[in-house]
């Protein structure tokens, strides 16, 4: 993937020792660098997000732990690389990039970034996946699923890592990557959308949130035949 060759070529290193993926979700970021890295760490401060990825992993140098941002559990120095998948805007900006700095080595690389989603595949899925996210969205407010975590402007988050005096190069770039897609990764994807689960949890059935519709789409459309999805993100990058 683009943002792995990127962030080793950064980095200057061809087998990174420590990853940390911080924010780290149901997994998917932080299983990029399981075959890249000697060890590979998701912190996650969502029990229900953290246990998703731990029962989706079986890579033995990938581990979850719950945590913040803000104080990681980890030695001075020691990480070569720590990257935020779609989850910079939830932390607190000072305190966080104080942190990375903290445990990145000399030389080493943090990245935020962010994805256009959905991916691009079919327009009849991505309306599908455009129809299911603004279904969660209704029913998280008729049932009063607010989340109280303050969040942070994205279009300044490159401002915020240069004004924080923590790195000596910073750059924003987009990239963009083009990987298969079943049927099952694309309802997949929808799943890991922070603002899903907990609408799961209410135990309301698959037609009520929409995940009969999406996934007759996605199986009607797209398969197991594995069509082609297109990704672009945006990156911010930051050598300490």
């Amino acid at each position: 993937m683009a943002i792995v060759d990127l962030l080793m070529q950064l980095s200057q290193t061809k087998r990174p020792a420590l990853v940390v993926d911080l924010g780290s979700g149901t997994g998917l970021s932080t299983g990029l660098w399981a075959t890249r890295a000697e060890r590979v760490m998701g912190i996650e401060p969502l029990e229900e997000m953290r246990a998703v990825a731990i029962a989706a992993t079986t890579a033995p140098n990938v581990r979850f732990a719950p945590g913040v941002a803000q104080a990681m559990e980890l030695a001075d120095a020691g990480a070569d690389i720590i990257t935020c998948a779609q989850s910079l805007h939830d932390m607190e900006p000072e305190a966080t990039l104080a942190e990375i700095a903290r445990v990145l080595r000399r030389g080493g690389v943090f990245a935020a970034y962010d994805y256009d989603w959905p991916p691009v595949v079919h327009p009849e899925a991505d309306d599908a996946f455009l129809t299911f996210a603004r279904r969660i969205s209704d029913l998280r407010m008729r049932h009063g699923l607010k989340s109280n975590m303050q969040q942070w402007d994205k279009a300044g988050h490159l401002d915020r890592i240069v004004a924080c005096g923590h790195f000596r190069y910073v750059r924003e770039l987009s990239l963009q990557n083009t990987e298969p897609c079943s049927a099952e990764r694309w309802l997949g994807f929808a799943l890991t959308l922070g603002h899903v689960p907990p609408v799961l949890d209410l135990g309301l059935g698959d037609d009520e949130v929409g995940l009969t519709a999406l996934r007759n789409t996605a199986q009607r459309i797209v398969g197991a035949q594995e069509l082609p999805w297109h990704v672009s993100y945006c990156v911010r990058v930051a050598v300490k």
